[in-house]
């Protein structure tokens, strides 16, 4: 029954019962109407109308439900869809936006993937281009003040020193952001591995207590899965460093049942009412492309919780976003 159709019948149907209540109803209505009259027409145009506007809303709540989730439908947290109530032409608008949601989510996986790829593609060609030329040159940078400070005079000597320990130290944070742009440790190592090197990075450079919960027996995971879940755990990571004024923070990834689950949480702040940055859409595109569940809240003891729930086989995108891993690396 078309929408027309089913107004129609809902409005037919109880001007129809009014009108056979009326008649069958002992009520008479004379040439001038009595109050008594007038009350019983009052009451029975009310009861009708509140009749019809129940009647209508069942019969459009289909609609209001569509409308609902037109409204708050997010590309990023897929699986959004609204039941088929029968057939008719509401059954068909519903379906027909379920199947645009299953296009646009197909659509923007691919393109993100895409994306991605693109994106460490980059990274490796940067970080290898800091390792190559700029690590090379600031390497060269260090020997010839090594040779100046040898035959310099005692004068300019503590001077050429403290040039060659900024050029040391600034060599080591180039290596260590050719590090995060390229994580060789999860390539040669494994995930564990990885993950344990990044806690002991942030550590080391920000005097934040990192605490390690790192299951060793972790199920078989594609490399794809792998540096999903580096790049989330670095995201999230990051932010805590930029925006929660942490003293402590908990990096765990363990197995639960059959799905794989890491986790960052922290004593900072917490999470506000503010809408998402950028870091956490990024890491929502980035498990939406292996049909993993990100969820974001605040966590038991304050402060914040990212946990990023992978399904132990995974669902590896058909480009690999890291060109291409070989899928035999060591893994601890």
């Amino acid at each position: 029954m078309s929408l027309f159709w089913r107004i129609f019948g809902l409005n037919a149907l109880v001007l129809g019962t009014a009108a056979g209540v009326l008649m069958l109803a002992p009520v008479t209505v004379s040439a001038s109407v009595l109050l008594a009259e007038a009350v019983v027409l009052v009451a029975g145009m009310g009861v009708m109308l509140v009749a019809n506007a129940a009647l209508l809303r069942v019969g459009l709540a289909p609609l209001e439900r569509l409308t609902g989730l037109m409204t708050t439908v997010d590309l990023l947290r897929p699986g959004q869809r609204l039941t088929v109530p029968g057939t008719g032409d509401v059954a068909d608008l519903i379906s027909t936006f379920n199947a645009m949601l299953d296009r646009l989510e197909a659509e923007r996986a691919a393109s993100t993937g895409r994306a991605l790829s693109a994106q460490e593609a980059e990274r490796r060609r940067i970080a290898q281009e800091l390792h190559d030329e700029v690590g090379q040159s600031m390497t060269t940078v260090l020997l010839e003040l090594k040779r100046a400070a040898e035959r310099a005079p005692d004068s300019l000597r503590e001077d050429l020193r403290r040039a060659q320990e900024t050029t040391r130290e600034s060599l080591e944070e180039v290596r260590r952001l050719a590090r995060r742009l390229r994580p060789g440790v999860l390539e040669d190592l494994g995930l564990v591995s990885a993950l344990t090197a990044l806690g002991t990075d942030l550590a080391g450079h920000t005097g934040m207590r990192v605490e390690r919960r790192l299951d060793a027996e972790l199920p078989a995971l594609d490399p794809d899965v792998e540096l999903v879940l580096y790049r989330v755990a670095q995201a999230a990571l990051t932010n805590v460093v930029r925006h929660a004024a942490a003293d402590r923070v908990e990096l765990s990834l363990v197995r639960t049942g059959a799905a794989v689950e890491l986790r960052v949480a922290d004593d900072g702040r917490g999470v506000g009412a503010t809408r998402e940055g950028a870091g956490i859409r990024g890491m929502r595109e980035r498990a939406l492309l292996v049909g993993a569940a990100l969820d974001v809240t605040r966590a038991p003891g304050g402060g914040t919780q990212v946990v990023l729930t992978v399904p132990a086989g995974g669902r590896p995108r058909a480009e690999a976003p890291d060109g291409g891993r070989d899928p035999s690396a060591v893994r601890r």
